[in-house]
């Protein structure tokens, strides 16, 4: 029995020496740092990556060139949550909190999230670390830009109206700041918000709009597709 035994371990013990050996590499943890070495650009360390699947419009997963799997929350922004999740009107200024404010966002998560996925899906494109900001958020999600066909896509999702500026310290904050406020101006997407008449809170959300819309645009951008 105890001979048994030992034989078993021995096996066990040549088996992994010999994927040590031929080169394989063990299966990949959802949030494994890359092994690949990155490319110092001005923007921050960059990788070239697959798009393995949009989880919403500023979450998805990547595979780097090795094999090896990442989560990445996009850097800087924040779209509207999708269910189950429970939206939050209260960090999307000039939404109000009410029935037909989480029904405006939650449509808009669901459309960035679309957008997300004809942008990115399935595609190759370029993961960059920013040096001025954490590495990973909440659940250990690693926190990058991403850039395709040359555009960073985060930037993309505030000058689109699909997202608000998610307050953090980052290098391109500032920038990211002026697009969310251009966007605000022009109602971009999530921002042109149709009022209903008799709505408690339709005054007092009418007049912030004003403050941060330009008064004499009767203009409405409207969000690529």
């Amino acid at each position: 029995m105890q001979r048994r035994g030992q034989t078993a371990v021995l096996a066990v013990l040549a088996v992994v020496a010999v994927a040590g050996c031929s080169g394989v590499a063990p299966l990949p943890t959802p949030d494994a740092e890359p092994t690949t070495e990155p490319v110092v650009t001005a923007e921050g360390p960059s990788w070239n990556v697959t798009v393995t699947r949009v989880i919403d419009g500023d979450t998805v997963e990547i595979r780097y060139a090795n094999g090896t799997a990442e989560t990445v929350r996009l850097l800087g922004v924040d779209t509207p949550e999708t269910p189950p999740n429970t939206v939050s009107p209260g960090e999307f200024e000039g939404i109000p909190d009410t029935e037909a404010g989480r029904d405006h966002l939650m449509s808009w998560g669901t459309n960035a999230t679309e957008f997300a996925e004809r942008k990115l899906a399935g595609k190759q494109v370029r993961l960059v670390v920013d040096p001025e900001s954490d590495r990973r958020g909440g659940y250990g999600r690693l926190l990058a830009y991403i850039y395709v066909d040359g555009e960073n896509f985060n930037s993309l999702l505030l000058s689109d109206g699909y997202a608000r500026l998610y307050a953090s310290e980052f290098r391109l904050r500032d920038a990211f700041a002026t697009t969310e406020a251009t966007a605000q101006q022009e109602r971009v997407g999530l921002w042109n918000f149709e009022y209903v008449a008799g709505d408690p809170f339709e005054n007092s959300t009418r007049s912030l709009f004003a403050s941060l819309f330009i008064r004499n645009s009767g203009t409405v951008r409207r969000p690529r597709r």
